[in-house]
């Protein structure tokens, strides 16, 4: 039988072994760097951040969104974002009329611009409602970055950059989402609010992004 400690030994294990794979990984780092340039250009443009998920990534989506608007670790003005899953009248309203799979779709339809950016979080990659919302992106010149494992399923087609982590359990790869989110705004805060433009891509990143 596995012990408390044994058990929590193995996940740390995993956990660790998969950052380690993420890091060593030169197609995850540049996807990386593409989505934090185009998410500090987004703000820089005056344009706002929409993040969804579902289940625990429903979750992560409202953490980011928080620590934009609030703060990661400084002090400094808030920055525009919003988690398109904390309100249950919208999203019992599009799932009612509509179905569950465009509960984020249609949010983007009735509040995002080109001058914004989607974040979607999707372990699998294949979560419905957040292939629909990228399907909306597509249609309207909105950019998107997803989060994912798995190789990134059919999101990695449809997003303008998809940073699909390893890892075989779902909780190794939202550990690793949390990661890459407060990175993320991290970065934009150093843009943003410590006069500390995003250095020249390294040869490492050879991603495209204007």
């Amino acid at each position: 039988m596995t012990t408390p400690v044994e058990r929590l030994s193995r996940n740390v294990e995993a956990s660790l072994a998969a950052k380690r794979q993420m890091l060593a990984d030169p197609q995850i780092m540049a996807a990386f760097d593409a989505a934090a340039r185009l998410i500090v250009s987004c703000y820089k443009a005056g344009g706002r951040l929409y993040i969804a998920g579902n289940g625990g990534s429903a979750a992560d989506a409202q953490h980011l969104a928080a620590e934009f608007v609030s703060k990661l670790a400084r002090d400094r003005a808030p920055l525009p974002a919003e988690a398109l899953t904390t309100d249950s009248s919208i999203l019992t309203a599009i799932g009612n009329d509509y179905g569950f799979d465009r509960v984020f779709e249609r949010q983007l339809a009735g509040k995002a611009t080109e001058k914004d950016v989607f974040l979607g979080i999707t372990t699998s990659g294949e979560s419905a409602n957040i292939l629909k919302a990228l399907d909306h992106c597509i249609s309207r010149g909105l950019p998107s970055v997803v989060l994912s494992g798995r190789g990134g399923g059919s999101a990695r087609l449809r997003a303008n950059y998809c940073i699909a982590v390893p890892g075989e359990a779902t909780s190794t790869i939202q550990e690793l989402h949390i990661v890459l989110a407060h990175t993320l705004c991290e970065c934009v805060e150093a843009a943003m609010f410590d006069d500390e433009p995003l250095s020249p891509r390294s040869t490492a990143c050879p991603l495209a992004f204007s």
